[in-house]
């Protein structure tokens, strides 16, 4: 485990930046997968300013997102969807068919979890994976439990998401309490893995994830994965400094 700390948010950010870049330019039909949330905000823009500027080209790139709420429609602003238009995908350019993200208005959810799946699959895996980490060590929409969950599946979202989470809504009473999550089989097939993290909230997460290997700790799985960095900011990192 690689484990970068910089000094601020914007640092990290560029470091993200840098190796998500590398990654297209080494391989330009690079499978990304990708992560909603604050972490991930600057990493974006800077994708996109290299992008525009031409120093890299994501047009053979297809992304997979590791999550998108049950309920919100594909169009809607407050959707994973929407999220991802607004912060990566319109200023890219990136076409409907480079992109995958759960389809949370499914009638079938469990046969949306399949088709997701099998996508990835057809795809040949995810090459680069960004990853936020949740104040209670979730990864993806996996939250604490009992047993760690390999394939994709519904999830009910803990109220300590819920109340993370609801920030982005126009209406937080909104916020919905279910979700479409990747499970951890094709988040550990991911042949790379960053992981984001920033701000003293984090900091107990953090610590959590280098500690044991319990689903009650879900990113403390990722120990086991043989190409993983953390990019984190001085504040999240406080605790792994002073281990």
């Amino acid at each position: 485990m690689d484990i970068r700390i910089k000094e601020s948010y914007d640092e990290m950010s560029d470091l993200a930046a840098a190796l998500v870049i590398d990654q297209v330019k080494s391989k330009p039909d690079s499978v990304l997968g990708l992560a909603c949330g604050a972490s991930p905000i600057g990493l974006y823009r800077r994708l996109v300013e290299a992008g525009q500027r031409g120093e890299v080209d994501f047009s053979q790139v297809k992304t997979v997102n590791i999550d998108e709420y049950i309920g919100v429609s594909a169009d809607n602003p407050d959707s994973y969807h929407g999220f991802m238009r607004k912060h990566l995908f319109d200023g890219l350019g990136l076409r409907p068919e480079q992109t995958l993200i759960p389809d949370g208005m499914a009638v079938d959810v469990l046969n949306e979890c399949a088709r997701y799946s099998n996508k990835i699959k057809d795809w040949g895996g995810i090459d680069l994976m960004v990853l936020g980490i949740g104040a209670n060590a979730h990864i993806g929409f996996n939250e604490p439990g009992d047993t760690f969950v390999p394939e994709t599946h519904v999830v009910e979202l803990s109220e300590a998401t819920r109340n993370a989470n609801c920030l982005f809504f126009a209406n937080p009473a909104d916020m919905p309490h279910w979700a479409i999550s990747m499970g951890m089989r094709d988040i550990m097939f991911a042949r790379r893995l960053i992981l984001l993290a920033s701000g003293s909230a984090k900091t107990v997460a953090l610590g959590k994830m280098i500690g044991d290997i319990t689903p009650q700790a879900p990113a403390s799985i990722l120990q086991l994965h043989p190409h993983v960095t953390i990019v984190a900011d001085r504040a999240a990192a406080a605790r792994l400094e002073q281990e």
